[in-house]
């Protein structure tokens, strides 16, 4: 018998009522089941069942805290392009996967650490789609460095470190290139640059990115949306590909046109 954890949207009603089926039927089955909704919870589990939409994948990721456990992604939101399976087919995929009639998809993430100016470390995560350093007043000043080597400042509303999964997130709204999801390489993109350098750069995974407010003008660090410390001058963002991956379960060859195709609604011709 297995254990699973269930990561629910709680604000989408049809999701609740699917998982609350899902759970029942499964206990009966004689599987343990657990609703996830903090890290202790993750102990021991053998799947994960996200049902919601890309976001709560991101959670479930994020609440797993590193351990190798694959995440089935249930679509209950509108583009759900890192889930595997539509509300109409859980059962099914559920089945499959306790069967072991599955692939996974192994994705990097971010490890982010934010350092006062004196060194203090004050907050640190791990991503799979996004780093964002963003202002919260006036257009921020920030000073970027790869492994250690000043590059270039940039005036601007914020900076996007991305992963390839996290390319078609915030990234995407802000003009970045679409990179497949398996490659391993850090995007790094400005939000609406006061200059004329506005090009995102595709860095290598092994690049450690170091990101410095200059001045006085207030900031924010998040990780895929979460909060991670506010920002002030002379504090550090450093950035680079964690020792974590992400597993998402799949139950076909995807391909990434095929995803995009999918997921954008691409015509055949």
């Amino acid at each position: 018998m297995a254990k699973l954890g269930l990561v629910v949207h709680e604000g989408r009603e049809a999701a609740v009522v699917q998982a609350d089926a899902l759970g029942a039927r499964l206990s009966s089955e004689g599987h343990e089941v657990r609703w996830l909704t903090d890290p202790g919870g993750a102990d021991d589990l053998d799947l994960v069942v996200s049902l919601g939409g890309d976001g709560s994948i991101l959670r479930a990721v994020s609440l797993l805290g590193g351990r190798p456990v694959p995440v089935l992604g249930v679509n209950f939101g509108q583009l759900g392009y890192l889930t595997s399976c539509e509300p109409e087919d859980v059962e099914a995929s559920v089945g499959r996967m306790l069967r072991g009639d599955h692939g996974i998809e192994e994705r990097m993430m971010l490890s982010v650490e934010v350092r006062r100016a004196d060194g203090t470390v004050v907050g640190s995560d791990h991503g799979l789609n996004e780093l964002v350093v963003e202002r919260t007043g006036p257009t921020i000043r920030l000073a970027v460095s790869f492994d250690g080597s000043f590059f270039t400042s940039y005036a601007a509303d914020g900076l996007i470190v991305a992963t390839p999964t996290g390319s078609t997130a915030y990234a995407f709204s802000v003009r970045g290139p679409i990179v497949d999801a398996l490659h391993r390489s850090l995007q790094l993109t400005p939000v609406s640059a006061h200059m004329l350098f506005d090009r995102t750069l595709v860095l290598g995974p092994e690049t450690e990115i170091t990101l410095e407010v200059l001045g006085g003008r207030p900031a924010t660090c998040t990780v895929d949306g979460r909060s991670v410390a506010p920002l002030g001058e002379g504090d550090l963002v450093v950035c680079t590909a964690s020792d974590r991956t992400a597993r998402l379960v799949t139950f076909v060859e995807r391909g990434f046109e095929r995803v995009l195709k999918a997921k954008f609604g691409l015509e055949d011709r």
